[in-house]
């Protein structure tokens, strides 16, 4: 399905429905070890300032910023936001990085690694997942996949104007939306993701 077809495409109202129960879900914060922050372009300084009053709140000890270089752009999207999160007060020594991932799936596998050599893997009891609105349960079905031991809490962001639950009335939310929507099925026949919450 191309961009234009996602953009022309309706959801039922059943559909609606499904996307605002099951995949536009937030969990209720606590206080997490890491903050796993994933890449990306989009709501930059949004996602900054969201990670930096979840730091001054002490709802993190460590972060992974992760995300590689993209058209456009010399230096890797966790270059951009690192120091974007150092400007906005956390401190450098905490924010951990990956340099190489181009989607979701290598956010994850390139990532363990890095906080296994840093802080060892089995040290790591909870993560929150930042990252944005319509990709939603897809980051943390995604660590669950290759991380089923830590307890996951999901938090996202967006800029847009519309609330979440009417994502469907603003055309580009919509596309946004059923874009990453239409992925879970085929991304779970291909076991890049696992079910989250655990049903």
């Amino acid at each position: 399905m191309t961009v234009t077809d996602h953009a022309r495409r309706l959801p039922t109202a059943d559909e609606i429905a499904e996307i605002n129960r099951t995949h536009l879900i937030d969990t209720p914060l606590q206080p997490a070890d890491l903050l796993f922050l994933f890449g990306t372009r989009e709501d930059v300084a949004l996602r900054v300032a969201t990670a930096a009053r979840l730091w001054r709140e002490g709802y993190f000890r460590w972060s992974i910023v992760s995300g590689g270089v993209t058209a456009g752009s010399e230096q890797s999207e966790c270059m951009i936001i690192k120091a974007a999160m150092v400007a906005a007060g956390i401190p450098a020594d905490r924010i951990l990085e990956e340099h190489r991932a181009m989607n979701t799936g290598e956010n994850v596998i390139f990532s363990l690694p890095v906080i296994d050599a840093a802080l060892g893997l089995h040290n790591i009891r909870s993560v929150i997942c930042l990252g944005n609105t319509w990709t939603a349960r897809r980051y943390p079905m995604t660590l669950h996949r290759h991380w089923p031991e830590v307890t996951k809490l999901l938090l996202t962001v967006d800029s847009f104007a519309t609330p979440r639950t009417l994502w469907h009335t603003d055309a580009e939310f919509r596309r946004r939306i059923l874009h990453e929507w239409d992925k879970i099925e085929p991304y779970r026949a291909k076991n890049f993701i696992a079910d989250w919450p655990e049903r």
